[in-house]
Formats: C-alpha cells, sequence, structure tokens
C-alpha cells in the first residue's frame, strides 16, 4: 500500500436495516485527495445480494436511521461549514428535506417508536460565542471562566460554553421547531426511546462532584423533558441505554465500580447492565467484569425479539455477541479473525459492518437464527486491486516470566532478510486485531517487516491483562514488547541487525522509553507521546485523572515511570512527530522530547502539524496524512534503507499554507474552534484512552 493508495478507502459506517430486512442504508467515507477533504454518502443496499447503489449524492452525508414503519430515512448532512444538521426522505425516493438549523450542528438522529417524531442530541453555544454574535471572530471573544477540571476535549476544543443537550422534532410537521429537552451545565448523550413513545432516556453526569470522576448515569424522563430520574447510582460510567421491548427495564453499557475517588477506570471493563424504569432495584450485571470487555467493541446495543446485540472484544478480534433476555450465557453471532464495527437487526437478520485483514470493512447479512452469511458489499475491491496489501500473520510467544503474547507479523514482498519496525499501539488499553491497518500495509510496501502485538497492558485479553501495569508502566508491558520482539527475529527472514521503533500516544511512550533504557534500535519515531506524566497532569484533557491512575501519585515511582527522565541516556536517532492542537497528549510533549535530544546533539527531527489533534493519522486533513507517511518513510528510507524506500536525496518540500500543506514547525496556528461539528461521540470515550 502507497501513501496516496489512501483514496482507495471505501470506509462504510453503522448500518441501518428497514422492519422488513430487505433494505440496508450505510454511509460510506472516501478520502478526497484532490480536495483534500472526506467525502461521504448514503448507499442503499439490499439484503437480497442485488447490487448496491448510491442513494444520495451530498459530500458529508453519515449516520442513516430508517425509521420503525420503513417509510422514512434520517441522515446527517454536512451543510454551511460542515456543521451537520438533520435531513428526512422517503425511502421511495424524492429530495431530502432539512430538520434543523443548530448552531453548531445536530447528532445522530433516534426515531421514536411511532415514526413521527426525532430526538438527538447538539451542543448549545453561550452567547456570543462560536459564531453566534455578528462580528465577534473567536479573538474577541469574552474571556472564558474556567471551574472544572473538565472544560475541553480533544478533536472537539472547549466544553464549558457550548453544552450537549437533548432535542426532540416532530419529523412530520414540515414548520416545527426543535425542542431542547435538557437543560443546566451538562453534557448528554446517547438518547433513546421508550417503546411506547412517551419517555427518553440517555446518560448525564449531574452528580455532585461530577467534575471529579468518571462516573456518569442513566437518566429517563417524559419525552417533553419532565419527571427527570436517575436509575443509576453514581458509581459506574455508563452509556449507549436501550428500552426492553416491553417498557419496563432499560439496558445499558457501563464500568465497574469507579472507587472511591470516581476515577479508577483501569482495565475497568465496559460490560452490559440492566436496572428497572421505576428504579426499584440496583442495577444488574449481565457480562463477565473480567472476561467480557465491551468497552471498545461497536457503538450502539441493537434489541431483538431474542435478546441484545453487542460488540465484544477478544484477542485482537470484535465479536458479536447475543445477551439473552433470560440472563443466559451470550452467543457469538458473528465471530472469527475479523472486527464488527456495527450492527443493526430487524425482521429476524442481523446485518453488520465488519472489518478483516484485508479489507476496512463490508456489510454483512445473517439470520438471527444462523445459517450462512452474506457478504452484500465489495468496498474492498479498489484497494485489494492495487495488488499492494500484505498478510497479517498471527504470532505468539512467550514473554520472560512465561506469559503468552500475542500479535502479528507484517512482511513485504520477497525473501528478507527485511528490516523490521517495531510498532507498538496506543491505550495503553487497546488492541491492535485482525482488520486492515494502512500502517503497516504502507511500511510493508516499502520494503519493512511490521512487528506489533498486544502486551500486558492491553485489552482484549482480560481485565488482569490489562490491569497489571497499574502504577508501573514501563516494566511489564516493555518485557512483553522486546520478548515479542526477540522472537520474531528469529524467523529467518527478518534481520535482527536492522530494527527501529515506532507508536504514538502510549505507543509514543513506550517508543521514548525503549530508546532511553536500550540502544538496540537504529532508529525511532515517538509520535503524539504521553511523554511526562508530571506536566501531563495539568495540560491534557485527561490530564487530572490519567497519570495518577495509571503511574500512581508516589513522587519517586512517578519518576521511575516517566520516558523524560531518562533523556539524558538517548542516543538513537529518535524523529518526534505532534500535532499543534493535541490537547490528549499536549504539543509540548513532544517539544521537551525534541529539545532535550536537541541539546544532547541527538540525530532528531520535530515534524509538527499545523490544525491538527490526536487524531491526525485516522481523520486528519488528508495531505497531511499523506504527508506524514512521507515523512515517516523519509526518515526510516535514511536509518533503514530498502530498495522500496532508498536513503533520500534531499528534504521534503517546504510547506505553503498553514492549513493544507506539509507539516512545518513555524506555520501559523489555525482558529482553536476549527474542530465545532457536534455528534454523540464527542462526549467523554470510555474507558478514557491514550489512542487506539
Amino acid at each position: 500500500m502507497l501513501p496516496a493508495d489512501l483514496a482507495h478507502l471505501r470506509i462504510p459506517g453503522v448500518p441501518t436495516l428497514s422492519p422488513d430486512a430487505n433494505i440496508v442504508v450505510v454511509a460510506v467515507t472516501r478520502l478526497d485527495l484532490d480536495e483534500n477533504e472526506y467525502r461521504s454518502q448514503l448507499w442503499r443496499v439490499p439484503t437480497d445480494g442485488k447490487p448496491p447503489r448510491k442513494l444520495t449524492h451530498g459530500t458529508k452525508d453519515s449516520e442513516p436511521r430508517i425509521s420503525p414503519d420503513g417509510r422514512w430515512l434520517a441522515f446527517l448532512r454536512g451543510v454551511e461549514g460542515g456543521k451537520p444538521q438533520l435531513h428526512v426522505m422517503a425511502m421511495d425516493g424524492g429530495d431530502p428535506r432539512c430538520l434543523t438549523d443548530q448552531p453548531l450542528g445536530a447528532g445522530a438522529p433516534v426515531w421514536s417508536p411511532d415514526s413521527t417524531a426525532i430526538g438527538y442530541v447538539a451542543r448549545v453555544p453561550e452567547e456570543g460565542r462560536y459564531g453566534t454574535a455578528e462580528k465577534v471572530s473567536p479573538d474577541k471573544e469574552a474571556p472564558r471562566l474556567i471551574r472544572s477540571v473538565k472544560y475541553r476535549i480533544d478533536n472537539l476544543g472547549f466544553t464549558n460554553d457550548r453544552r450537549q443537550h437533548v432535542f426532540v422534532i416532530n419529523a412530520v410537521d414540515e414548520d416545527a421547531e426543535p425542542v431542547q429537552i435538557t437543560d443546566g451545565d451538562h453534557d448528554h448523550a446517547d438518547v433513546a426511546w421508550s417503546p411506547d413513545g412517551g419517555r427518553l432516556a440517555f446518560v448525564s453526569a449531574r452528580h455532585e462532584g461530577h467534575e471529579f470522576d468518571l462516573a456518569e448515569d442513566v437518566f429517563v424522563c417524559n419525552r417533553d423533558g419532565s419527571d427527570l430520574r436517575a436509575l443509576t447510582r453514581t458509581r459506574t460510567a455508563t452509556g449507549t441505554p436501550v428500552f426492553s421491548p416491553d417498557g419496563s427495564t432499560v439496558w445499558f453499557l457501563g464500568s465497574g465500580d469507579l472507587g472511591p475517588n470516581g476515577r479508577d477506570f483501569v482495565a475497568n471493563q465496559s460490560g452490559l447492565w440492566s436496572v428497572p424504569v421505576d428504579a426499584s432495584a440496583e442495577p444488574t450485571r449481565h457480562s463477565d467484569p473480567e472476561a467480557d470487555d465491551l468497552s471498545e467493541g461497536t457503538p450502539r446495543i441493537t434489541v431483538t425479539d431474542r435478546g441484545l446485540l453487542v460488540g465484544r472484544l477478544a484477542r485482537g478480534a470484535v465479536e458479536l455477541v447475543r445477551y439473552p433476555w433470560d440472563g443466559g450465557a451470550p452467543a457469538t453471532i458473528l465471530g472469527g479473525q475479523r472486527q464488527v464495527r456495527g450492527h443493526d437487526a430487524a425482521a429476524g437478520v442481523i446485518v453488520a459492518t465488519v472489518a478483516a485483514p484485508g479489507d476496512i470493512g463490508e456489510v454483512i447479512a445473517v439470520r438471527d437464527d444462523g445459517g450462512e452469511e452474506r457478504v452484500l458489499t465489495s468496498y474492498g475491491e479498489e484497494l485489494a486491486g492495487t495488488g499492494r496489501l500484505h498478510e497479517l500473520a498471527a504470532f505468539e510467544t512467550a514473554s520472560d516470566d512465561g506469559y503468552p503474547v500475542h500479535g502479528w507479523i507484517v512482511r513485504p514482498d520477497g525473501e528478507g532478510p527485511h528490516p523490521v519496525i517495531l510498532s507498538v499501539h496506543g491505550g495503553p488499553f487497546a488492541q491492535y486485531g485482525w482488520t486492515l491497518f494502512d500502517e503497516a500495509q504502507v511500511y510493508a510496501s516499502a520494503g519493512y517487516a511490521v512487528v506489533m502485538c498486544n502486551p500486558r497492558g492491553s485489552a482484549g485479553y482480560g481485565s488482569a491483562h490489562g490491569r497489571i501495569i497499574r502504577h508501573d508502566m514501563g516494566n511489564r508491558d516493555s518485557a512483553d514488547i522486546l520478548a515479542f520482539l526477540d522472537a520474531a527475529l528469529e524467523e529467518p527472514d527478518l534481520d535482527a541487525n536492522r530494527v527501529g521503533v515506532m507508536g504514538g500516544s502510549y505507543g509514543g511512550f513506550m517508543t521514548t522509553w525503549l530508546v532511553g533504557h536500550t540502544d538496540r534500535f537504529v532508529a525511532a519515531i515517538s509520535e503524539r507521546a504521553m511523554n511526562e506524566p508530571v506536566s501531563f497532569v495539568g495540560s491534557s484533557d485527561i490530564g487530572w485523572f490519567f497519570p495518577e491512575e495509571y503511574c500512581g501519585t508516589d513522587p519517586e515511582r512517578v519518576a521511575a515511570q516517566n520516558p523524560l527522565a531518562f533523556v539524558d541516556r538517548i542516543a538513537t536517532p529518535t524523529m518526534v512527530i505532534h500535532s499543534e492542537h493535541d490537547w490528549r497528549c499536549p504539543v509540548e510533549q513532544g517539544q521537551r522530547l525534541f529539545v532535550g535530544l536537541k541539546l544532547r546533539d541527538v540525530d532528531t527531527e520535530l515534524l509538527l502539524f499545523p490544525g491538527e489533534g490526536h487524531e491526525l493519522s485516522r481523520s486528519g486533513l488528508p495531505s497531511h496524512r499523506i504527508a506524514r507517511f512521507e515523512h515517516i518513510l523519509r526518515w526510516w528510507g535514511k536509518h533503514l534503507p530498502t530498495a522500496a524506500n532508498p536513503a533520500p536525496s534531499s528534504a521534503l518540500g517546504e510547506s505553503v499554507s498553514p492549513d493544507t500543506a506539509a507539516p512545518d514547525a513555524r506555520a501559523a496556528a489555525v482558529d482553536d474552534h476549527a474542530a465545532d461539528v457536534t455528534t454523540e461521540a464527542d462526549s467523554q470515550p470510555y474507558p478514557p484512552r491514550l489512542a487506539p
């Protein structure tokens, strides 16, 4: 895969299924390199195997939901300034009708059971901010008075002056206006309807002390906002509530107990819970807190006659499992070496978007009672047709204490021996897995064998596997990673004398850590890293809890887990990559590493992206994503040249604009309010993490 092959990616989102199970609608996103934009349209996919066809022709159409009566399709369409607004169109054709004009955009639609109303969430800006006052640009707004440590989120910006509220709009009346259901200085997310359409459920943190913990509660209220009640007891992080078919129970995803301080999130796996709507009993957990990890599965719960469908992490896979209503053991509906990304069900049919090692996602249909799966789309054909994809080969070994470490090797073409790139994932409670990983594919096409694993600290292998590194980062995890690397280097086609290391976020932490504790790597790339947990506390959007829970509070122990404390030991050439607007791992984390290396005359460069946040490598501007790959390959060509990626003869070209060209450390900063598009994903992710 070449960097420009990003343009061949066709990325399907969460599918929605018509009530007769005949039609799937799914948003498909692609990178438009010519316009330097992401484009997304909705596709109509028959479940009988007939060819899919494009349903809409907007440039930013997403989040489709078919109404319960099958007559209407609601979705988001990016309009002026890219702000998504709710639109509705007839399933049998016609022009979409815009329902909303939210100043900062609307969130994903959720139909009422009678197909007459839509619930959604949207951020409501304070008067005078975010363009609500004429001629008041961001630099002329009043100062922000901040009283809580929860006041901003990476890839979004400030939240304390634009809270997310629940709205309901009549979708049938063309003159209807949205009605705001919630209020107050609180964020709300994940709205759901009761079966009779009389009540709403959602999650929010409205309890005393909510500004210092990670707990959220499930609330219910009447559809007009009256009779607001909390169903849970403010001890867990909650999300994605749904009602049981009879309306007596609310089911939701939630963590285990967050402990006395409300912040004990490390490997605190999200599970499936239920609670009576009348709050007459305590919430009940229905999944195994040690084995069943639903935290990074799929973005919704699907209610069926036979039970609830959710995604479950498992050794690099994301399975689709069904928890039965009677409380029995979950059944695996879609398993194997792949990852389910979204699902829906109707009339005894289940549809899902499923990614595999050779594609970024296809839509699959299967009967609820079993039977043969049917692949309904072929979005991966264009990329596969390039002939530049490489096999994802599973590999497993034992760590120094005998514990199994699981991972993969992606090999380039040819016999070898190939130079090796050790790639470390973010998180740390995240996983590499059974899906197409563009990074590994690009490096393999450039002649490198890519080695990657899920050491202890990772997700997908149980809570104990993830929790063991708590207050001991850099010890057990690095031993697992190096043991996996050593075993991989025994493969005859891997060159043990030419090895580099790279990673982003927690992977950047580990990269900085490894080159500060060993000289075995020819070169390194530390990207968007947490390099210094002390300064991270006050600078990161999650700094008020993340370092304390992972590194502890004892000054000596924190210092022992501080990669930057060992910068004087680093002799390995190290490129530092960061983004100016990264609030998850703020830019000072990269700047301090770069300056520390520069002052010691270590071969180093700082690659700094304007206008980007922590998600650059996954959702940054297309031109920035390609420029990032080009600089990474240039660095590896300099220190680990291959026939496909020879040593560079000159530096890459100068940047020509602060927003769209190759990054430059001197580029002018862009408006802090650039990321003003609102979706339900804006709320704080659980479990909090550095990056997947």
